[in-house]
């Protein structure tokens, strides 16, 4: 799952494009794109048997990285060295998840202007570790929700308004990837303005 949580940019949403999840402005605010070239991305994508989930730009280097045979940890780390934390007035770190559609290990990562940190995580049925750009922004077994959601656009409503998730700020959109029968199935969530 990913979620988009903004104070500058709130007027987003998460679409499909090609069996990829983008985030892009909303009708009429395609203009803050020029504000801000960070706002608009390919947040999450399903390449082999993983889905992968980023809060930038990195999102597609990652997935390619993976489609050529790169194992997911070199592929994190190369892509989140490569392209580093954004470079904005917030010094914004740049974040990635990834699941495969089938085991126990996943993997969170994130490069800041102090660090880059690469780390496989334990999965667990009815829990979502999660990691954020500021307050939560290391991989630590504490930072973890319960988690409940049958469908992919539940999944992403989810990150948005259940578990521990309800109670972060401003959110914006999301999108998620969830196993079903034969794979990841994508669903999105926006809120309303």
């Amino acid at each position: 799952m990913y979620r988009v949580s903004s104070r500058s940019f709130p007027n987003r949403e998460a679409v499909e494009n090609n069996g990829i999840l983008a985030v892009v402005p909303r009708q009429g605010f395609e203009g803050d794109i020029k504000k801000n070239p960070y706002i608009a991305y390919n947040a999450l994508r399903l390449v082999g048997d993983w889905a992968i989930a980023t809060n930038g730009s990195h999102t597609d280097p990652i997935a390619e990285k993976v489609a050529m045979g790169m194992p997911m940890r070199e592929a994190l780390a190369l892509s989140l060295l490569a392209l580093d934390y954004e470079k904005d007035d917030f010094n914004t770190p740049r974040i990635a998840a990834a699941v495969p559609v089938t085991g126990d290990v996943g993997w969170l990562a994130i490069v800041r202007k102090d660090a880059l940190i690469v780390r496989e995580v334990a999965l667990h049925a009815g829990q979502a570790l999660y990691l954020a750009t500021y307050e939560a922004d290391d991989v630590r077994d504490s930072q973890v929700s319960e988690f409940d959601a049958n469908t992919p656009d539940g999944a992403a409503e989810f990150v948005i308004s259940g578990g521990l998730f309800a109670n972060l700020d401003k959110p914006v959109t999301s999108a998620a990837a969830l196993m079903n029968d034969t794979g990841f199935a994508l669903g999105t969530y926006r809120v309303e303005a």
